[in-house]
C-alpha cells in the first residue's frame, strides 16, 4: 500500500512556516524588527528553544539577520532582482527611466484591475485611509510627505491584487524610486498645477477599485502614468531649453569682454 505514517511535525517547523508565509505575503517586511524572543515565545505558545532552532533555520536562509544589541529583523531581501551594477545603470540612462514607466503601467494596470476584482474590505480600506492622507497633506504643500505617500498608495493596490510575485517585483522597483535611481517625485509635487492633477488622478483610481470596475481601474492607472510620463518628458525639454539659454548668455558675455 502507498500509505505512510503520519509524523507529528517538529514545533521548530511551524514556527519556520509561519515566519516563512508572513515575509512572502508582505505582511513582515524588509528591515522590520521582529519582537523579542520572550514575546514570540508565548505569542506562538512554545518554548524558547524550539524558538531559537526555527529563528536559526530562518537565518541560515537569509530570511532574517540578527543585529548585535539591536534584535532579529527581517532581511533585506528586496532589490536582489537587480545587481548593484544595473541599478548604477538604471540611474545614469534617460531610457531606463521611460521603460521603467511603461514597465509600471502594464504592470499596475493589471494590479488595479486585480484589485478591483480581488480586493478585500482590509484592503480597499488601506487604500481609502492613505488616499484621505493624501487629501489632508494636500494644502500643506509638504512634497516630501506627497511623494511618500503616492509610493504607499500605489504599493497599497498591488498588495490588494493578491499576486506574491508581483507584490515582491513592484516593492523591488518602488525602493529603487524611493532611493531616487528613476527620477525625483517631489519635482514633479513641487508644481502646483500638477500636484493637483495628481490628486484628481489617485481619486479616480480610487473611486474605480472602490466600484468593483477592473476597466476603469486599469484605464486610471494607466492615464496616471502616461501623464507622469508626458510631464517628465516636458520637465527634460524645459531642463534642456535653459541650459540653451545659459550657453547663448556665456557667449554673450565672452563677445561682450
Amino acid at each position: 500500500m502507498p500509505f505512510q505514517k503520519i509524523e507529528p511535525e517538529r514545533v521548530a517547523n511551524s514556527i519556520t512556516r509561519q515566519i516563512e508565509s508572513l515575509i512572502l505575503k508582505g505582511v513582515l517586511r524588509p528591515g522590520e524588527r521582529l519582537p523579542s524572543e520572550r514575546e514570540l515565545a508565548a505569542t506562538f505558545g512554545v518554548s524558547r528553544p524550539s524558538l531559537r532552532e526555527a529563528l536559526s533555520e530562518l537565518e541560515a536562509r537569509d530570511l532574517i539577520e540578527t543585529r548585535a544589541g539591536a534584535g532579529v529583523f527581517v532581511a533585506q531581501v528586496l532589490g536582489s532582482a537587480f545587481s548593484p551594477a544595473l541599478v548604477e545603470l538604471f540611474s545614469t540612462h534617460e531610457e531606463a527611466f521611460f521603460d521603467y514607466l511603461s514597465f509600471r503601467r502594464d504592470l499596475e494596470g493589471l494590479a488595479a484591475e486585480r484589485a478591483a476584482l480581488h480586493a478585500g474590505d482590509t484592503d480597499l480600506q488601506v487604500i481609502q485611509d492613505i488616499f484621505d492622507r493624501m487629501e489632508a497633506v494636500h494644502p500643506k504643500r509638504k512634497s516630501k510627505e506627497e511623494a511618500k505617500l503616492d509610493a504607499e498608495f500605489h504599493m497599497a493596490i498591488v498588495e490588494a491584487a493578491h499576486n506574491v510575485v508581483m507584490m515582491h517585483m513592484m516593492r523591488s522597483m518602488f525602493e529603487m524610486l524611493q532611493a531616487g535611481v528613476f527620477y525625483n517625485r517631489q519635482l514633479l509635487f513641487g508644481k502646483r498645477s500638477i500636484r493637483c492633477e495628481l490628486l484628481e488622478q489617485h481619486r479616480a483610481i480610487l473611486a474605480a477599485i472602490l466600484a468593483r470596475d477592473p476597466v476603469a481601474a486599469r484605464k486610471a492607472v494607466e492615464d496616471h502614468l502616461s501623464f507622469i510620463e508626458e510631464a517628465m518628458q516636458q520637465q527634460i525639454r524645459d531642463a534642456g531649453y535653459e541650459e540653451t539659454a545659459k550657453l547663448r548668455i556665456a557667449r554673450q558675455k565672452v563677445l561682450k569682454s
